[in-house]
């Protein structure tokens, strides 16, 4: 049989498509090393899957912006958060003691809680203000059914006070036995009484729900009531007699101090019970 190809042509025939194997071998080597530096991932499904290659055609591709989360706005307080405990009403001065989230306080006409402005009171009520409008707020009646008000009668529509000059104010004096209290104290803290809780803290304490008395948390170093002898956590028992267990004695005290010349303050000082004498002139 005649061939075809020459030994010699066969033999070129064949090396020729060895090397073209050889070639075909070694580029796809360097594909496969190429592609992995430049970042494609290379990923083999189990189960006999098929291969795939996710590869990232736009590196430098801008990611679309993202709509921030909103936070939930705060609601705005309400009036039914404030929880008027007691009233103090003269016809120049009005004074509250609200509860607001578990925390009491004093406020005087024009303060601030909770967004609302304390305007007036009545004899069981308390007038606030917020954005023109106008709330009331019933005084809370206690278990035997009383209301802790140490009241006088409402003046409503009372004209804004003018501007005084600035009072000075006498001193404590220590003459021994009892301490002298100038007048013009009395009269100051009786018509400021955010002035009293700037220089004195006082504290609830209670038995459950149940108001027992009234401690002192804190005294400003320097002022009169510094200089009065009391402390910080001193328990405040009666004065002249009258037990101070309640709003409505504290705010009876209150109300009377500008009439007192002589004033006894019994308190507890850990395990002692003190007296403290006071003349007022």
């Amino acid at each position: 049989m005649k061939h075809l190809f020459s030994p010699k042509v066969y033999k070129a025939i064949v090396t020729l498509l060895i090397l073209l194997l050889l070639v075909k071998i070694v580029w796809l080597v360097i594909s496969l090393v190429w592609l992995s530096s430049q970042g494609i991932d290379h990923v083999e499904q189990k189960g006999g899957k098929a291969l795939y290659y996710r590869v990232k055609l736009t590196p430098n591709e801008i990611a679309a912006p993202q709509t921030p989360t909103q936070r939930p706005s705060k609601q705005a307080g309400s009036i039914n958060d404030i929880t008027l405990l007691a009233i103090y009403n003269a016809t120049d001065t009005t004074v509250i003691t609200v509860k607001h989230k578990s925390k009491t306080k004093v406020l005087s006409r024009g303060d601030n809680i909770n967004g609302f402005v304390l305007e007036g009171a009545g004899r069981n009520f308390a007038t606030f203000s917020k954005n023109t409008k106008t709330y009331k707020v019933m005084l809370l009646k206690s278990k035997t059914g009383s209301q802790g008000s140490g009241v006088a009668p409402s003046r409503h529509n009372t004209p804004p006070k003018e501007v005084k000059p600035k009072e000075v104010l006498g001193d404590v004096t220590d003459v021994g036995d009892h301490k002298l209290i100038d007048r013009s104290l009395i009269d100051h803290y009786a018509k400021n009484m955010d002035d009293i809780y700037k220089n004195i803290g006082i504290g609830e304490i209670k038995d459950g729900n149940n108001l027992k008395g009234f401690k002192i948390t804190f005294v400003r170093r320097g002022s009169p009531f510094a200089k009065l002898g009391v402390r910080r956590d001193d328990i405040i028992k009666s004065i002249n007699g009258q037990e101070i267990n309640s709003y409505n004695a504290a705010f009876g005290v209150y109300k009377n101090i500008q009439n007192i010349e002589n004033l006894t303050l019994v308190i507890q000082r850990g395990k002692e019970e003190m007296e403290l004498e006071y003349e007022i002139n």
